[in-house]
């Protein structure tokens, strides 16, 4: 998720806070007093969507999401990220970070944060290209806390073209495509290494797309490991600026894990690829054509096949945007039902 280093990963309403305090029977001015500097931002998504599994259709409203961001500096080189996430049923502390950033080098941030793991976990839904972002068991599979989220401290540094990271971290008991196999560990460790051959990303978080504001081709690889568990993905991203405003763009990722257990090991894999096309400007906004195919499973059980399509209007690329949605899931098990949703999303962030 990328989320910013200063609201939703990156903030929006600044408040600089400054106070007059009398002393010894003098007033001192604003001027005189410095205090942190904080970020504030917001962000929601909403949809309506209509759902058919072949027997059963449905359509309602839904808040898919909405959150609250807060970033301050104690110090130039020490700061603090506070965020927070309603998902429609409960308030879920977010991330809690003390941020140690001393050059772009060496960062050291420690609390509630984001592994070191695939770009996906790293952009979050609200910088993700496509609409219904990780419903295809390939994105956002590694062990979590909340929101793709852990416990633990993590380095990352940036050395021009190359970006690296890794971290220790808390685990759950259980793990995603696995649940009936508790790890044997309590500590996991995770590590990133991630090559931009053109334009550089900067900072940890990453984007989906950057709507031809960059020229990419980055290539990254990531693993985490906790006892009998162990996890990798490759991912790639490839975005264009076009002369007539517009932009193309690829993005496809490989992910495996395996889970090691008394009698049998798991092994679950899976892919997608993600195509879209951004259009030169049309009123206030762009219009984007975007494509989308994913499989996944478990080894010896069927495979589940993810496609999307999305007709988006970016009024102000993650800020403001809409989105026209299509997805369906099915299974290649005999008789399996297949499921589709129609639906339309709006996503807005201050």
């Amino acid at each position: 998720m990328q989320l910013p280093i200063s609201g939703p990963r990156r903030g929006s309403l600044v408040c600089i806070l400054a106070a007059a305090a009398p002393l010894a029977g003098s007033v001192v001015s604003a001027a005189e007093v410095t205090l942190p500097t904080v970020s504030l931002g917001a962000g929601m998504r909403t949809s309506f969507e209509n759902f058919d599994n072949g027997t059963d259709k449905s359509s309602d409203f839904d808040v898919d999401s909405a959150r609250l961001y807060i970033n301050g500096s104690v110090t130039d080189k020490i700061k603090f990220t506070f965020n927070s996430e309603y998902n429609g049923n409960e308030l879920i502390l977010m991330d809690a970070i003390a941020r140690f950033e001393y050059s772009d080098k060496m960062n050291i941030w420690a609390g509630r944060l984001l592994p070191p793991s695939d770009r996906a976990n790293l952009y979050g839904p609200y910088y993700a290209n496509n609409w219904a972002v990780y419903i295809d068991g390939v994105q956002d599979m590694w062990p979590n806390t909340a929101v793709g989220r852990d416990e633990g401290v993590l380095y990352w540094g940036q050395f021009n073209m190359v970006k690296l990271s890794a971290g220790v971290f808390d685990v759950p008991q259980t793990l995603g495509p696995s649940d009936s196999n508790a790890f044997d560990a309590d500590l996991l460790y995770a590590g990133r290494a991630q090559i931009d051959l053109w334009d550089a990303e900067d900072g940890y978080y990453l984007n989906g797309t950057y709507y031809g504001d960059k020229d990419l081709l980055a290539f990254g690889v990531a693993a985490q490991s906790a006892g009998d568990y162990t996890a990798w993905s490759a991912d790639f991203l490839f975005e264009k600026k076009l002369g007539n405003g517009g932009a193309i763009g690829v993005e496809s990722e490989y992910y495996a894990q395996t889970m090691s257990g008394p009698v049998t090991d798991t092994d679950y894999d899976g892919y997608y690829g993600l195509v879209h096309y951004v259009f030169p400007t049309m009123g206030p906004g762009k219009f984007q054509l975007l494509a989308k195919y994913g499989e996944a499973g478990t080894d010896g059980s069927p495979t589940i096949t993810t496609t999307e399509l999305n007709l988006n209007y970016l009024i102000k690329t993650f800020n403001a945007r809409g989105s026209l949605f299509f997805t369906e899931q099915k299974s290649d098990a005999v008789g399996a039902q297949k499921y589709t949703t129609i639906g339309l999303g709006l996503q807005l962030q201050m």
